[in-house]
C-alpha cells in the first residue's frame, strides 16, 4: 500500500527539522565554521546525497537555518501584539522589547555574533546585511499582522510598511549592536514609534 502524500510531507519535515537541529547544535557548541555537511549528514544518519537533496549547499542549510529562526522570533512577535488589541504604539514596542531579550538569550545568534573564528562570519551577511531572509521577512510578516489586527486608516499600505521597516531596522541594530541596556533601546523605539503612529488610528 502507498504511503499518503500528507505522511511523506510530514517525514520530510521532520527530517529537515533534525538536519536543522543538527547544524544549530554545532553553531552553539563551536560555531559556524565548524559545520560541514558530512558531519550534518553522519549525526542525522542519512547519506551526504540525502541531505543535498533535502537542504542544497551549505549556503542554503544556513539560509534555512536563520529562516527558521525568524520564523520563531516572528510567531512571539504576532502573540505579543495579541496583548495590545488597541494599542498599536504599545504592541510594536512590546514586541521590539521581545525580539531584544529574545534574542540577546538566543544560543544561536550568540554563537553566530560571538566571532570565534574568521570563518564564523559566514553567517553575519545573511542576519545583518542580505534584505532576506531576516529584514524583508520581518517587514513582510509584521506588516500583514498590524494591518490586520490595528487597520490603521491613517496609512496607507506604503507607509505602514515603512512604519514597520523603520521599527524594525531599530530592533535589529540594537540587538546587532547594542550600546546599552535594552530597557534604554525599548524607550528610544517605542518613542519613534508613538511619532510615527501618532495619526495613524
Amino acid at each position: 500500500m502507498a504511503e499518503s502524500p500528507n505522511f511523506q510531507t510530514e517525514m520530510r519535515r521532520l527530517l529537515r527539522d533534525r538536519m536543522l537541529d543538527a547544524a544549530r547544535d554545532v553553531v552553539c557548541a563551536e560555531g559556524w565554521g565548524a559545520v560541514n555537511m558530512s558531519r550534518v549528514a553522519k549525526t542525522v544518519g542519512i547519506s551526504r546525497p540525502v541531505l543535498y537533496k533535502e537542504i542544497g549547499t551549505k549556503q542554503d542549510l544556513a539560509d534555512a537555518l536563520i529562516a527558521r529562526e525568524t520564523d520563531e522570533f516572528l510567531t512571539g512577535i504576532a502573540t505579543t501584539l495579541v496583548d495590545y488589541p488597541d494599542d498599536p504604539a504599545g504592541g510594536m514596542t512590546a514586541a521590539a522589547e521581545y525580539a531584544l531579550r529574545t534574542g540577546a538569550d538566543n544560543p544561536l545568534l550568540k554563537a553566530v555574533l560571538s566571532g570565534r573564528n574568521e570563518s564564523d562570519t559566514t553567517l553575519l551577511p545573511a542576519l545583518i546585511s542580505d534584505p532576506d531572509p531576516i529584514l524583508g521577512r520581518a517587514v513582510r510578516a509584521l506588516t500583514a499582522v498590524a494591518r490586520e489586527q490595528y487597520r490603521l486608516p491613517g496609512l496607507d499600505d506604503d507607509e505602514l510598511t515603512s512604519t514597520i521597516e523603520i521599527l524594525v531596522r531599530l530592533a535589529l541594530s540594537h540587538l546587532f549592536q547594542p550600546t546599552g541596556s535594552i530597557e534604554r533601546a525599548v524607550t528610544q523605539i517605542g518613542s519613534v514609534l508613538r511619532s510615527l503612529l501618532e495619526d495613524a488610528v
